[in-house]
């Protein structure tokens, strides 16, 4: 159930020709037995599934955790990605260098250390095609099928999809309001340990947790890193959200302290443009050769009119000023969506209450399943992402993903009040 596909047309189709349709698409053909055994676990995800059908006109879309692109200056960037095809149009469009631009890797440097990296250096910095490109190639470097890599509960539907594409045995580590527990951390360790299993590296946002918001405490993100360095355990760091918190300073990466045992994965997909699919690893200085090789061996290297807009963005415009727009619109979206929450939800029904970033996790009393209330959500004209596309697991989740970044506070308020009688409806029949 965790990934099943979900038709495009199943708000109005019934069930049987729904099945029909899959079947049809899924029959076997003689190319069939040509696939590798690691094809069959490559799927399509949740998200991408609802994202499609969020396109519906009249449905409150809280699915998409997307940017809200109109407050940048489009105009203006329109105006310098011309210039940049005009003026250097012959190194814009040409193969680039496979690590990225010098400039673009010194200038992630000073994005980083806005973020709490002090001491990283361009040498270090490996440009990807977005985060999830990052991850692709981490998961490929250090990782044979059946190896153990470790995430949160839950976690990036994004990566579920990269591991499981590797054939790697995901397995999970619980969090509270503080974030991932320490202890349970090295409980997980120890018995994966006893049982024979080779862990590879610890999956984690520590900061605003996709799917749940969730940040992990200060005090306890040295102990994480501690405990995966006692076992011999990378910490593969993703942090899109992180300078996205609505008061404060932003915490200290998990990478800050620790080069030596954390690949840090940024991207300027919130920050800037998700389109440009730019981003970037931070790789300890002994890793990054072979890390390197990895990333060119996918993409032989990223694009130079891409790296070049990025480049321009940050040395010509303000884009510290846009990131302090975007944390003031997001703190506005989010206060709107907590208290439409705490206004429609019916009883037996918690939410987290996110510090930056893009979602609100929600939680239903145990025994509802809040898969097959997607249907029911769409016919009432909400879309939300089920909380088992979050999860290795194949067991049913009474949780439910809230997106409030592209939506404004009146839509929000719409939207969850939508969606409440559709939750009440499956309470009451509990």
């Amino acid at each position: 159930m965790t990934h099943e596909t979900l038709d495009a047309s199943a708000g109005t189709l019934p069930a049987e020709a729904i099945d029909a349709i899959e079947r049809a698409a899924t029959s076997a053909h003689r190319h069939e037995e040509l696939f590798s055994e690691r094809a069959a676990n490559i799927r399509q995800s949740a998200v991408r599934d609802v994202f499609d059908i969020s396109l519906r006109p009249g449905l409150v879309s809280l699915a998409g955790g997307s940017p809200y692109l109109q407050s940048l200056p489009l105009d203006r960037l329109a105006a310098t990605a011309a210039s940049i095809i005009a003026n250097d149009g012959l190194t814009a469009l040409q193969y680039g260098a496979g690590q990225g631009t010098l400039e673009l890797r010194e200038q992630i440097c000073e994005v980083m250390a806005a973020e709490g990296i002090l001491d990283a250096k361009p040498q270090n910095v490996v440009v990807t095609a977005g985060s999830q490109s990052a991850q692709d190639v981490a998961t490929k470097l250090f990782c044979n099928p059946g190896d153990v890599v470790l995430v949160e509960d839950p976690t990036y539907v994004g990566a579920l999809n990269t591991f499981e594409a590797y054939q790697v045995q995901v397995e999970t580590v619980e969090m509270d309001q503080y974030g991932l527990v320490p202890e349970l951390l090295e409980a997980r360790i120890a018995a994966l340990q006893l049982a024979g299993k080779s862990i590879k590296f610890l999956y984690t946002i520590p900061n605003f947790n996709n799917p749940s918001g969730i940040t992990l405490d200060r005090e306890r993100r040295q102990q994480v890193v501690d405990i995966c360095r006692r076992a011999n355990i990378l910490v593969l760091e993703d942090n899109p959200y992180g300078l996205l918190r609505f008061e404060g300073e932003p915490v200290a990466p998990l990478r800050a302290a620790n080069p030596d045992d954390v690949i840090y994965l940024g991207s300027f997909s919130k920050i800037f443009a998700p389109g440009l699919r730019i981003g970037w690893a931070l790789v300890p200085e002994h890793l990054q050769r072979r890390y390197y090789l990895a990333a060119e061996s996918v993409t032989l290297c990223p694009p130079a009119l891409n790296q070049m807009l990025v480049s321009a963005y940050l040395r010509e415009y303000d884009w510290r000023g846009q990131i302090e727009t975007y944390r003031a619109l997001y703190a506005e979206r989010c206060q709107a969506m907590l208290a439409a929450l705490k206004e429609y939800m019916p009883p037996g029904t918690t939410w987290t209450s996110p510090q930056g970033g893009f979602f609100v996790w929600v939680t239903l009393p145990e025994g509802v399943d809040t898969y097959p209330l997607l249907h029911k959500a769409i016919d009432a004209g909400v879309v939300f992402i089920p909380g088992a596309a979050f999860t290795p697991s194949d067991e049913p989740s009474n949780k439910l993903r809230l997106a409030f970044s592209a939506v404004p506070p009146d839509a929000i308020a719409e939207g969850v009040r939508r969606l409440a009688p559709v939750l009440q409806e499956a309470i009451a029949a509990l």
